[in-house]
């Protein structure tokens, strides 16, 4: 019986989860009729971009691994900026004070 090589499952395993990345964008844009870039599409990018760093660092594949760790740096940028744009729920914001009955504007 053939051994199977734990590495090389993970390898395809990473570029798997690297390119689901494109299938969710092209899902994405199909259902919108338009091009668009899911925040699913960072996630993805970053965890295959992980997962393909550890790979290459296991290979001691210093192009590969160079790579991975540029990208990694674009795809958490793009996170922090969805985040830090991203509307904030209704139901998160705080109420209103409802208006003073003595007509000030400063609170009690």
């Amino acid at each position: 019986m053939p051994t199977i090589d734990f590495w090389l499952v993970f390898g395809f395993i990473a570029q798997g989860t690297f390119f689901g990345r494109f299938l969710v964008q092209w899902i994405a844009s199909e259902r919108r009729k338009q091009s668009v870039v899911p925040v699913a599409f960072w996630y993805l990018s970053l965890v295959g971009a992980a997962m393909l760093f550890v790979y290459a660092f296991q290979r001691r594949d210093p192009v590969i691994m160079a790579g991975q760790a540029a990208a990694t740096l674009i795809y958490v940028r793009n996170l922090v900026l969805i985040r830090k744009h991203r509307p904030v729920p209704v139901s998160d914001t705080p109420a209103a004070a409802p208006p003073r009955a003595d007509g000030g504007d400063e609170p009690r």
